[in-house]
């Protein structure tokens, strides 16, 4: 029987933090995938958020069991996507239907924008991840390029 997890808005459409409490409870969470975070996890956040980005949890009572950051983009070439900067299932509650609740969530989030994509991004190194997405019905439409510049 799949467990039912609440999908929970952390930050409103302009980035602002309207669940404090839920921002810190993600934390250890996001950190699985992100260990590089600063020590000033609020902060960093706060940052990101000012620059597009939005947050949602999946919760199971007051545990964070994932965490989905996400942004809206306009490009030329897919028009506008709902593009998930981070999406991270707590290693502990993996194969429990946390990462399909939280990517249904971004799914129906970029409908009800009119979106044209759902997009992310994933390291190479992240099989499980891959197999995960392409259960869900994602492709991979082109390599992403990178150059490191500090």
């Amino acid at each position: 029987m799949a467990t039912e997890f609440s999908v929970i808005d952390v930050t409103d459409h302009r980035g602002a933090v309207i669940e404090p409490v839920w921002l810190a409870r993600a934390e250890a969470v996001h950190r699985q995938l992100r260990s590089g975070l600063p020590a000033d996890y609020a902060g960093r956040l706060a940052e990101v958020f000012a620059n597009g980005a939005r947050m949602s949890v999946a919760a199971e009572g007051e545990a964070v069991r994932g965490v989905a950051v996400w942004r809206l983009i306009e490009n030329t070439y897919e028009g506008r996507r709902l593009y998930v900067d981070d999406l991270v299932t707590d290693q502990a509650q993996r194969s429990r239907g946390v990462g399909r609740a939280l990517l249904g969530h971004m799914e129906r989030r970029a409908r009800q924008q009119a979106c044209d994509v759902l997009a992310l991004d994933s390291g190479t190194q992240r099989g499980d991840a891959h197999r995960f997405y392409f259960r869900e019905g994602m492709v991979i439409p082109a390599f992403c390029f990178g150059k490191r510049l500090k």
